[in-house]
């Protein structure tokens, strides 16, 4: 089957210096892009310029806005030739777009989180599975969290019970977002117009990691939402108590409302995982290549009991993984495979929405537990 042809819908940040590499470093063997859309001519023609930059291809990529009906959402969705679509568009603009672009006959990947809550999302969900799932349309979620090779390795290896029957684990997630943020300064993020604000749009990736690691689901979860920063509004923090459906507990903390840079990077972010035989700890570091450039990369150190012939304790054994952070050419390879009839089960949009049921559970908990489980069953 030939690589499909594609349209990327969206021109901000994370379209351009996140999936439009990604497609660069896959190669033109994984999808041809043929068409970029915004709401504003301009972003679109700067996003489709790079983009002939960075595949190297002889033109850029066509150019779709909302300023001219000739060339609009509709014209695209309307081509033969772009046969699935990935949408990069703010959170509460996704649902109606991934319907229309589905309504079109196209396969979409779209960018998490799924929906800006529970009950839209299990009503996109609902609509997915009886109209468009039966003609053979493709629907997935872009988590990228989900798919990290360093993420999928920590989960073999607490699966694998190399550190014997896991009790508790512990998150810290601390973020400074300053007013000169570029993360900030996006008018849909600056005032979002969805639950959570940073908390939705971050905290997923976190509540996906633990989804993918720990070999039991989380099913509840107790906790407090506040404000620590005014310009993150509606809330930037929130703490919770976890229980998982094995009897293991959490703890957990999201912070997007650090004070100064320095509460975020000495904060000692991570997740550690602790069982009866070692535990695994899981942080986010800078790699070199051979030529010494820079790459995040996540690293997993695993911290295990060594035992004498009697099985009496003598010390532990350190092992130390360290992956390069490619989830997001992950999440598009398999992706188009899918499209292609090889489905490796990433991407549902079902487990994205468990993730917005943890942020929504976090916010609205006010201490009272909240059953996960029951939250995605309304």
């Amino acid at each position: 089957m030939s690589p499909p042809g594609i349209a990327i819908l969206g021109a901000g940040i994370f379209a351009k210096e996140t999936h439009i590499p990604a497609l660069a470093t896959l190669g033109e063997g994984a999808a041809e892009l043929k068409a970029v859309y915004s709401r504003s001519e301009k972003s679109a023609k700067e996003v489709a310029q790079e983009a002939q930059e960075l595949l190297k291809t002889t033109t850029p990529p066509a150019v779709y806005h909302d300023g001219d009906q000739n060339v609009n959402l509709d014209a695209l969705l309307a081509r033969s030739d772009i046969t699935a679509v990935i949408v990069v568009l703010p959170i509460t603009l996704q649902p109606s777009i991934i319907l229309k672009v589905l309504a079109a006959g196209k396969h979409v990947l779209s960018e998490k989180p799924v929906a800006p809550d529970v009950a839209g999302g299990l009503k996109l969900i609902a609509e997915y599975n009886s109209v468009y799932k039966p003609k053979g349309l493709v629907w997935r979620v872009a988590e990228n969290y989900e798919v990290e090779p360093a993420h999928l390795a920590a989960g073999k290896v607490l699966k694998s019970g190399k550190i014997g029957k896991i009790n508790s684990y512990n998150v810290r997630v601390v973020n400074y977002v300053g007013k000169d943020s570029k993360w900030y300064n996006t008018p849909w993020r600056t005032i979002p117009d969805y639950q959570g604000g940073f908390l939705l749009d971050g905290g997923v990736h976190t509540a996906a990691i633990l989804r993918v690691i720990l070999p039991s689901p989380i099913v509840s979860l107790s906790g407090y939402a506040s404000l620590n920063q005014e310009h993150l509004a509606p809330h930037d923090v929130i703490n919770a108590t976890t229980r998982n459906a094995d009897g293991s507990h959490g703890l957990v903390e999201l912070h997007f409302g650090a004070p100064v840079p320095s509460r975020s990077t000495l904060a000692g972010n991570g997740i550690s995982v602790t069982g009866s035989d070692g535990w695994v700890f899981l942080d986010m570091v800078k790699g070199k290549d051979a030529n010494g450039k820079v790459y995040p990369a996540v690293r997993i150190t695993t911290r295990t009991v060594t035992r004498d012939d009697k099985g009496l304790p003598t010390g532990e054994k350190e092992e130390v993984i360290e992956e390069r952070s490619q989830g997001v050419e992950v999440e598009l390879k398999s992706f188009f495979a899918a499209i292609a009839g090889n489905n490796d089960g990433f991407g549902d949009p079902f487990e994205a929405l468990k993730d917005v049921a943890f942020i929504q559970a976090g916010l609205n908990s006010n201490g009272s537990p909240v059953d996960l489980v029951k939250l995605v069953q309304q």
